[in-house]
């Protein structure tokens, strides 16, 4: 069953009911008490702080959609690329792709002008929607990009080198398009982090978005009368996906634009938000605001919400123990997905495993999983391995590189990049970005220990460790600490500290700096290698 058969159900079904909710509280801050006066007057939807559509609505608008482009002549066999900020648009605009038989191909926000350019080249895309965030960097590129023969601009004022989304839109029919899809039709392009160079295209398949419908609402027993808050992009598969479980059963979703600790729990009190995913950092920022007493949680009401989950990264068992302390109430769980396997779910801890956090869990539903050595042989429990993972949300290729789909697609299995190693209990626990591991002197130093380690001191925000070059002993490790605001800490105190490791794994280096992540809460390690590596004042003080 293609995905556009859920949407098309959903809406014969639930058809009045609202499916989508978009929160933009910098507008309600902007107009203080008044902005409910504001809407009144306000003419234009998308400067207003609350907008919702009902399933009725985002089917029919996906369809308009989908209408419009095969007016273009695009449809099987063509991409059609989305570069749009959080919006009430972006999912009934990825759908409408989707009912023509093109493929989607969602779009980092981050992008630079070049990095567009690269992505819409390395897919092969025949069309672009973007948004006002984006018109300078698609000028900049516009006249370089041929094969781009259609712009959709979604937004007021239209730049003269693209077309009108909402101008255009309503004027088509709300029919669905009459084209046959199947599971194993092309269906989405989405672009990996690009943590460790520059993103691939992988290609996925109408079967992997059905899987991770499945898979989500399997873990989480979604039902009707859920409400999902989605804050991460979603151009990335992993608030999508989480999504995709609600979606399954026509719960409503809600799209906040706004990652700030007050934003966050004041959506959740006024929309009676029942399941929400955080990345690590917003949930540290959450309880740091707490314990600074700018939250007092009863002026939330939060008795609703039963779900709080955490994916994209490892996750410090300290934060989930602060977290219980403030809501023993909820439910917890924690995702192991990447995007080659379509975002979350190929391992999961179970709500029902809160005594094993620090694992990612076991294998998810309907998943296989193995710890492999160099030549893809399962390793004895306890060892370190690569994980790896088979499923029917595996990837069908990384588009147009066959060289790196060989590398990582053998036998059926996904080789995930990951080191990892399995318990006795058969729970899996991530241990490293496998081109992270730092070698010192020949010893392996896995570098997420040490950073879980770190994070138990109560001064310690965010950290990274990094291998930095070294004469002797090749690399050694280097622990870039962000410090929690208002607090201080000194080096010989974080050294102290890191006593109580084994010696080989205390960081041999110590740097106070803010640690960058990207939108879905990886650590930029190649940022900090780059700026700390090879050739750095820090790397050749080390080196002496």
């Amino acid at each position: 069953m293609p995905i556009t058969e859920i949407l098309a159900r959903n809406a014969a079904l639930y058809g009045n009911d609202v499916s989508l909710v978009e929160i933009n509280p910098e507008i309600r801050e902007r107009h203080g008490t008044t902005w409910r006066e504001y809407e009144l007057v306000e003419t234009n939807p998308a400067n207003r702080y609350r907008r919702e559509i009902t399933w009725r609505e985002f089917d029919d608008t996906a369809n308009r959609f989908a209408n419009l482009l095969m007016s273009r002549g695009l449809g099987r066999g063509n991409k059609v690329a989305i570069l749009l900020m959080n919006c009430l648009e972006w999912l009934p605009i990825y759908f409408g792709v989707l009912k023509t038989g093109a493929v989607v191909v969602p779009m980092n926000y981050r992008y630079t002008a070049d990095e567009i350019k690269y992505c819409l080249e390395l897919s092969e895309s025949d069309a672009l929607v973007f948004g006002p965030e984006f018109v300078g960097r698609v000028e900049d590129i516009c006249m370089d990009i041929p094969r781009v023969g259609t712009m959709l601009y979604v937004g007021e004022t239209v730049p003269t080198f693209a077309e009108s989304y909402d101008k255009l839109v309503p004027f088509f029919s709300t029919e669905p398009p009459r084209v046959h899809l199947t599971d194993d039709d092309d269906a989405a392009i989405y672009f990996s982090s690009g943590t460790t160079g520059f993103p691939k295209a992988i290609l996925h398949a109408h079967r992997s978005l059905v899987c991770a419908c499945e898979v989500e609402q399997h873990h989480h027993g979604q039902t009707r009368e859920d409400v999902f808050l989605c804050i991460p992009p979603l151009y990335h598969t992993g608030a999508k996906m989480h999504w995709f479980g609600s979606f399954l059963t026509g719960g409503r979703a809600v799209i906040l634009r706004g990652v700030r600790p007050d934003w966050i729990l004041k959506t959740v009190s006024e929309e009676h938000c029942t399941i929400v995913w955080l990345l690590v950092p917003w949930a540290q920022d959450i309880l740091d605001a707490i314990e600074r007493g700018e939250i007092n949680l009863s002026e939330y009401e939060l008795d609703q919400w039963r779900l709080m989950h955490i994916g994209a990264q490892p996750v410090p068992p300290s934060l989930i123990r602060r977290w219980k302390e403030y809501f023993p109430h909820h439910q917890y769980d924690t995702n192991y997905g990447l995007s080659e396997s379509i975002g979350p779910g190929c391992v999961h801890l179970g709500v029902e495993n809160i005594h094993k956090v620090g694992a990612i869990g076991v294998p998810g539903y309907s998943w296989e999983v193995k710890i492999a050595d160099e030549n893809g042989e399962p390793v004895k429990q306890g060892d370190v391995g690569e994980l790896c993972v088979r499923g029917r949300g595996v990837m069908k290729c990384y588009f147009n590189d066959p060289e790196a789909t060989a590398a990582t697609l053998r036998d059926g299995w996904l080789f995930t990049g990951d080191m990892a190693m399995q318990d006795e209990d058969g729970f899996i626990y991530l241990v490293d970005r496998k081109k992270d591991v730092i070698i010192m002197g020949g010893e392996n130093i896995y570098p997420v220990q040490i950073e879980d380690f770190l994070r138990e001191l109560s001064a310690v925000k965010d950290v990274a460790v990094i291998g930095l070059p070294h004469a002797r002993l090749g690399e050694i490790p280097a622990a870039v600490i962000e410090l929690k605001p208002g607090v201080e800490c000194t080096e010989e105190q974080i050294n102290t500290f890191c006593a109580r490791l084994p010696r080989y794994k205390r960081p041999r280096k110590i740097i106070f700096d803010n640690v960058p992540r990207n939108p879905t809460g990886k650590i930029e390690k190649p940022k900090l290698r780059e700026r700390y590596g090879a050739g750095s004042l820090v790397a050749e003080q080390m080196t002496k």
